[in-house]
């Protein structure tokens, strides 16, 4: 089963880091990210510009409307997403729990929605669209 994990780090707080210490993380995180493919266990991922390049989209008033920035006013930013195959949550947990880029911040772990069944349903209430 996929387990999307979403990486979350305060502002600055990789930047700020002496350069030593940035490389050292990220060569960590990049050897255990090189282990999780070894097992079959990475199934994608991305790190994230911040979050002065975002824009949020949301419906308000029968138009969308676009806001500068993330949706979120939390002190933690998103600041990448891992897609995990793992047998469960508690497995996915067990695996990210030894991922170095825990310690730049909170990691926070979902299972994927499998929506096939919705969009062939959906192919069908549209008449057939790739079906």
């Amino acid at each position: 089963m996929k387990y999307i994990c979403l990486g979350y780090i305060e502002p600055n707080k990789f930047d700020d880091l002496p350069e030593a210490e940035r490389n050292a993380m990220m060569d960590e995180c990049f050897s255990y990210d090189d282990e999780l493919r070894k097992n079959g266990q990475f199934a994608g991922g991305h790190a994230l510009q911040g979050p002065q390049a975002a824009a949020t989209l949301r419906w308000q008033d029968g138009k969308v409307v676009i806001a500068d920035g993330p949706y979120a006013e939390t002190k933690e930013q998103l600041g990448g997403i891992l897609i995990l195959e793992a047998q469960d949550l508690n497995h996915a947990i067990q695996i990210m729990s030894k991922h170095p880029g825990v310690k730049a911040g909170p990691f926070e772990i979902r299972p994927a929605a499998d929506v096939g069944e919705m969009i062939r349903e959906s192919e069908q209430r549209r008449g057939g669209v790739n079906a």
